[in-house]
C-alpha cells in the first residue's frame, strides 16, 4: 500500500535517474499511509524480540508517545546528546546528502554533523572492526540505480528507533538506495541480529531530491533545539 501511494507522487513525470549516482540533497517523505508510525519506528507491527532485547525493551523510557518527558526519559539521544546510529538516524527530521568520490561514498546527515563513509573500494567489512555509533559501511552498485550498503561493527549504546527497540553489537543493516528517477529514491532497510531479533526486521522509507538545498548547521546541543517545545 505504501508503494502504491509513493508511486501517486510520481506523476509530475521526473526525469529518469543516472546511472550510478546519488549525488544531492535528499528529504524523507514517507507517505501519509505510513505517517502513523513512521515518524518513531519502522512497521506498524512490532519486531519479534529474543527474551534478551525484551528485558532491554522494558527499561526503555521513550518520549515521542508523551509517557515520559525530557526529564524522565533515558532515551539517549535525548538525555545525553548520544549520535543515533543507523538505522535510527532517519529518525531525525533533517536532510542527508550523498557524496562520492572514487574510494567511497560520503553521507552527510544534517542533524548534529552525522558523517557516514561508505567504502566502496570492493573491501569487505572487517572481522572485527572496532565498534562505533554509526558502524562500518562497505557499499555497491546492483544495476544502474540501486546502491546497496551493508554496515556493521555497531556499539550496543543506540536504539533501532524512537520507541526503545534494542540491538547488540552483533547488529547488522542491509540499505537499498533504489533512485526510482530523478527525484524520488526508495530506500529497504533490514536489520539482523541474532541476540536482539528473532527474525530480521525489514521496512521501506521513500525520499526526495532537493537540488536548491544545502545543508545546514543542527547541533543537537544548540540552543534552538529545544526538543520541550516539541512535546506542547
Amino acid at each position: 500500500m505504501a508503494a502504491a501511494s509513493f508511486a501517486g507522487m510520481l506523476c509530475g513525470q521526473s526525469p529518469p535517474a543516472p546511472t550510478h549516482d546519488l549525488t544531492g540533497v535528499w528529504m524523507l517523505r514517507n507517505p501519509a499511509s505510513m505517517r502513523a508510525y513512521a515518524g518513531a519506528t519502522f512497521t506498524k507491527e512490532e519486531p519479534e524480540l529474543t527474551p534478551w532485547a525484551q528485558a532491554k525493551y522494558k527499561e526503555a523510557k521513550a518520549s515521542n508517545n508523551g509517557t515520559y518527558t525530557l526529564e524522565t526519559t533515558n532515551d539517549p539521544v535525548l538525555k545525553k546528546c548520544d549520535p543515533p546510529g543507523v538505522p535510527r538516524v532517519y529518525f531525525h527530521p533533517y536532510p542527508f546528502e550523498f557524496v562520492s568520490t572514487p574510494k567511497y561514498t560520503l553521507m552527510l546527515y544534517e542533524y548534529d554533523h552525522m558523517l557516514r563513509r561508505i567504502y566502496t573500494d570492493g573491501r569487505s567489512i572487517p572481522e572485527d572492526p572496532d565498534l562505533t555509533w554509526m558502524g562500518y559501511s562497505v557499499g555497491h552498485w546492483d544495476g544502474d540505480t540501486t546502491f546497496v550498503v551493508e554496515t556493521a561493527g555497531f556499539n550496543d549504546k543506540t536504539w533501532l528507533d524512537r520507541l526503545g527497540h534494542p540491538h547488540s553489537n552483533q547488529l547488522r543493516v542491509i540499505e537499498r538506495f533504489r533512485r526510482i528517477d530523478r527525484d524520488h529514491m526508495q530506500l529497504d532497510i533490514t536489520m539482523q541480529d541474532p541476540k536482539a531479533l528473532v527474525k530480521p526486521w525489514s521496512t521501506t522509507f521513500y525520499s526526495e531530491l532537493r537540488p536548491k538545498w544545502e545543508l545546514g548547521e543542527i547541533s543537537c546541543s544548540g540552543d534552538y533545539l529545544d526538543f520541550s517545545k516539541f512535546e506542547k
